[in-house]
């Protein structure tokens, strides 16, 4: 439960890998955060993670094998990280692929994948922690989306189609558990530097993972409901969002 100072003092990750993700827990074990579970696909590959959170003074850091395209585990998987970890303060949900459309083009069941990923494994994974924070009473669930699902673009409309689809149904759960004491908090950042994003031309207002997580924690010390990453994109899509589709294609090529 968070402290009397709201402080976060648990987390669970769900994509314990992500590098937003990582930047974001290194902010809340430098306040009061002492517990952190990430929940990745490969666990075995956050050994040097773990110890970074531990060195930093998370006194309880734990790994668990969590695959979004395996919804039927989710229950389970998520389900016991609440059992051994009651009143977990905080859910951040940063798990997904990107992958090439013109792959996507050419495999469709590729694209159909990663749709399952990024939109049906976080439907699943969000539904299950969301009934849990409800039952405990608090806590906050923190949805990585992107401006990508803002206006959907040629160049990676199987990506942002799956991202627009996880902010609208972020949009509705924050609704639905309204008075439960339970919030949704959707980061909607720019193009961030990571290694998802390695070998990529940085679109314009381009940042970093660790200026996204500073606008992360900074969201949730307000109680924002949606964060911008950098802000300026807020007024960007304000405008994008209602381009003439013949002005967007132009606009948004690359």
């Amino acid at each position: 439960m968070r402290d009397a100072l709201g402080g976060v003092q648990s987390v669970l990750v769900l994509g314990g890998g992500s590098d937003i993700a990582v930047e974001t827990v290194d902010r809340l074990i430098a306040g009061r955060c002492r517990t952190v579970v990430l929940a990745a696909r490969r666990p075995d590959e956050l050994a040097a993670t773990v110890e970074r959170f531990r060195d930093a003074g998370a006194t309880t850091v734990e790994t668990v094998a969590f695959d979004a395209l395996d919804p039927q585990s989710h229950e389970k998987v998520l389900g016991d990280v609440f059992d051994r970890h009651p009143q977990i303060d905080l859910v951040l949900s940063a798990f997904g692929v990107l992958g090439e459309q013109d792959r996507y083009d050419a495999h469709p069941a590729e694209a159909a994948e990663a749709i399952a990923v990024n939109f049906g494994g976080q439907v699943s994974a969000l539904l299950v922690v969301a009934d849990r924070m409800k039952k405990q009473g608090q806590g906050a669930i923190v949805v990585l989306s992107t401006v990508a699902g803002e206006r959907v673009r040629a160049e990676n409309c199987t990506y942002g189609a799956s991202k627009a689809g996880l902010d609208g149904f972020a949009q509705g759960l924050g609704d639905r558990l309204v008075g439960t004491g339970v919030s949704v908090m959707i980061v909607r950042p720019g193009f961030v530097a990571t290694k998802m994003t390695e070998g990529m031309e940085p679109a314009p207002f381009a940042t970093t993972a660790d200026k996204v997580a500073d606008d992360i924690v900074a969201g949730l010390t307000k109680g924002s409901v949606v964060v911008w990453s950098p802000s300026i994109l807020r007024w960007v899509f304000t405008v994008m969002r209602h381009l003439p589709r013949p002005i967007w294609r132009k606009v948004s090529a690359r």
